[in-house]
């Protein structure tokens, strides 16, 4: 069978997208891995109607209305690579040799984190106690110990919008990279600067009770907030040729205003698409991309 259009990866922005070609009676392919980023944390916050909700039970359930559309099909599993089939269309093959033939591609496989090397304790609290969105978690730390971890390219003037939900040490981690003018604004902000490099985080299972320097100090903290460095979850954009932009934490796949890449016929939404990394604005990059892809459906008609 060949489908409409493909969704690579089955999260917000996949599965927005999918829902709008679903109601224009698109035949619909979706796969997903099953790992989607935010799946560490224990509540999303800040989506509309959502608000406090898992983000696995919030995409179960949206995964759930997709399918009552007879026209959609739900595939887990990971696709492999791509390609243009010389037929106006994509074969796409998955793990196991499966493959896939689809008339358009939706690319919306998100992206995958990268963590500072040397920092012990960083991985097992992400999205509990190590943090990426002060919007999506600062309010369940307001007025506690935070910290901001902050490494080139991000400015340190990050620190004074995280000082916004409590008392923040900027830790520098031996980048002593601070000129005068950010220090007298972090110092305005009420924001201590920590220069030493840091050695682990410590605190009982994913909680965060203090992060210990290399010379043996113990700085006592709640929440750490930190922007990691990405990378695209697939290496699907780059086989099939679409262009990059370098992103501020991370190469970003190239869009037009309708979600087409710089290739013809594939789109993309979501994270990897994206410079600025949130659930809703996913979902609403979906939706847009999912129009699109319609549209273009009937402009090459």
């Amino acid at each position: 069978m060949r489908y409409d259009a493909l969704v690579v990866g089955g999260s917000f922005a996949g599965l927005s997208a999918a829902m709008q070609l679903a109601r224009a009676r698109k035949n619909v392919c979706v796969v997903d891995a099953g790992a989607p980023r935010n799946r560490f944390a224990a509540a999303a916050h800040g989506f509309f109607g959502q608000d406090g909700v898992p983000p696995l039970k919030m995409i179960a359930d949206a995964r759930a209305k997709l399918l009552a559309y007879p026209n959609v099909t739900f595939i887990e599993g990971r696709v492999a690579s791509a390609q243009a089939d010389g037929a106006n269309g994509f074969v796409a093959s998955l793990d196991g040799d499966r493959q896939l033939s689809a008339g358009k591609l939706l690319l919306a496989f998100g992206v995958q984190d990268g963590f500072p090397d040397g920092i012990a304790g960083v991985r097992e609290r992400w999205g509990t106690s190590v943090l990426h969105c002060p919007y999506c978690h600062g309010y369940e730390f307001s007025g506690r110990r935070l910290g901001v971890l902050v490494e080139a390219p991000h400015p340190p003037e990050h620190a004074m919008l995280i000082a916004e939900w409590g008392p923040t040490t900027l830790f520098l981690n031996g980048n002593n990279t601070v000129d005068d003018e950010v220090r007298g604004k972090l110092k305005a902000r009420g924001v201590t600067i920590e220069p030493g490099r840091i050695a682990a985080l410590e605190g009982p299972a994913k909680d965060l009770s203090g992060v210990r320097l290399e010379d043996g100090r113990i700085v006592p903290l709640e929440a750490l907030f930190m922007v990691p460095r990405t990378r695209p979850g697939s290496p699907l954009a780059e086989q099939l040729g679409c262009a990059f932009d370098e992103g501020h934490a991370g190469p970003v796949i190239r869009i037009d205003a309708m979600k087409m890449t710089t290739v013809p016929g594939v789109f993309a939404a979501g994270d990897a698409a994206m410079q600025m990394h949130n659930a809703t604005l996913a979902s609403a990059e979906g939706v847009m991309a999912g129009v699109s892809l319609h549209r273009a459906m009937l402009l090459d008609a």
